[in-house]
């Protein structure tokens, strides 16, 4: 199946590429590498606003990280003009905006990495990852992710 097909499938329609909000670029090529810059996430446009462990509890978290999926599909898509290009998801980052004492990172990023593997298949949507928590991130947004994609030569 196609990666437009998965992504109807899903009920999925990608975002437009979006401006980025400070001094950065939204994406750089350089060799088959394409190196996507974070994305942040939004709910109804606006930056979804929260910290795991305080105000929001895990499964809000994934549905964030699938959110910010979402979009970094839209930017990879305008990135490379075709889905299809895509070799490997090689990594993931993600950041969550987290009280000291949460310890469910991983389990919110899988909103994200469970996405991928739904799109693109498990042998290229399978990824390495890192998954952190952090005090706080830009606009008081719960979720920050980036990803390093290979391009098929």
């Amino acid at each position: 199946m196609s990666v437009a097909a998965r992504l109807q499938t899903l009920g999925i329609e990608l975002p437009p590429l979006a401006v980025p909000a400070a001094a950065y670029v939204p994406f750089v090529q350089t060799g088959n590498l394409v190196f996507i810059s974070g994305h942040i996430a939004k709910q109804d446009g606006k930056p979804w606003i929260g910290q795991l462990g305080t105000t929001m509890g895990t499964e809000e978290g994934q549905q964030a990280a699938r959110a910010v999926a979402v979009d970094l599909l839209g930017t990879l898509q305008a990135a490379t003009g075709d889905l299809e290009r895509i070799a490997r998801i090689v990594k993931v980052v993600s950041l969550v905006n987290s009280a000291p004492t949460y310890t469910e990172h991983h389990l919110v990023t899988n909103g994200c990495s469970e996405l991928l593997v739904s799109v693109f298949g498990p042998d290229v949507g399978s990824h390495a990852r890192s998954a952190f928590g952090v005090a706080q991130l830009p606009m008081g947004t719960c979720v920050e992710i980036e990803l390093v994609v290979e391009l098929k030569p």
